[in-house]
């Protein structure tokens, strides 16, 4: 398999805070991660750095072959799919649904004078009939609930066929119903031997969707463990990069997590 990842001793600094410290990661082509880690850890800045949208303080950042530093970034995005809070921030709220996915094509945000022709056009409508969202395609951006922005937001990412996708928190502000719709979408992605790589950051583990294979647990912004996903999620490990005893369970697929009570750990000694 290709490395669509590879960090050495990545390292970022502002100022007086290191934010990530001596990152050694490697991500496959077929491989699905989860980055956890609680508030401050690092995990949006490394996720960040893997969208060459910063560059390591110290360290070599290797995307899809190439080198952040010597490589034109401009070129290096458009192979990368992104969905975060900050782009979503960027969407003109009066922007159709399938302009707001097909734009990407261009790497922009909102229609200007692009031209696309019928295949991006199908593409667009594609990709949201795939997310369940096709319904939503003469939907205004800003007329839509959050979960239903999380699909359009994840089919905009996948406009450009990308080698990697990098989600940063999308369950973040959704229900309890949207974040089971949108875990289901990104399990059925994660399983599809064509999808490209995929790095997920969360800070639940109820949030990682069944066909994920790895995960990453930061804390401080240095790497806790990283792994098979069931050698990593595992009460000792999550218990140290979170702070505190927990109970975690593991039922369908699925994970859940918990303080441990004084009674548990009573039990379990």
């Amino acid at each position: 398999m290709t490395a669509v990842l590879e960090f050495a001793g990545v390292t970022v600094r502002r100022g007086a805070a290191t934010l990530l410290d001596s990152i050694d990661w490697t991500v496959e082509e077929d491989e699905r991660w989860v980055i956890l880690g609680p508030n401050g850890a690092g995990k949006t800045t490394l996720l960040q750095v893997a969208a060459a949208q910063m560059h390591p303080t110290a360290g070599v950042a290797g995307i899809l072959d190439e080198v952040l530093g010597t490589v034109d970034v401009f070129e290096l995005r458009p192979r990368i799919g992104l969905t975060s809070a900050a782009l979503a921030e960027r969407i003109p709220r009066h922007e159709v649904v399938r302009d707001v996915v097909v734009s990407a094509s261009y790497g922009v945000v909102g229609r200007w004078r692009e031209e696309y022709d019928a295949l991006d056009h199908g593409r667009a409508r594609d990709l949201l009939t795939e997310l369940g969202a096709h319904a939503l395609l003469d939907r205004t951006f800003g007329t839509l609930s959050e979960g239903e922005r999380k699909r359009v937001q994840i089919a905009r990412a996948l406009m450009t066929d990308p080698e990697l996708l990098l989600l940063d928190e999308p369950a973040a502000g959704l229900d309890l119903g949207g974040r089971e719709d949108l875990v289901s979408t990104l399990s059925v992605l994660a399983q599809d031997e064509f999808a490209p790589a995929t790095v997920l950051v969360s800070h639940h583990v109820e949030e990682i969707p069944p066909g994920f294979t790895h995960a990453l647990l930061l804390r401080e912004g240095r790497i806790v463990a990283a792994g098979p996903v069931e050698r990593v999620i595992t009460e000792g490990l999550l218990g140290q990069t979170f702070g505190m005893p927990l109970h975690v369970s593991h039922e369908d697929g699925r994970f859940a997590a918990r303080r441990r009570t004084h009674r548990q750990a009573t039990t379990a000694g």
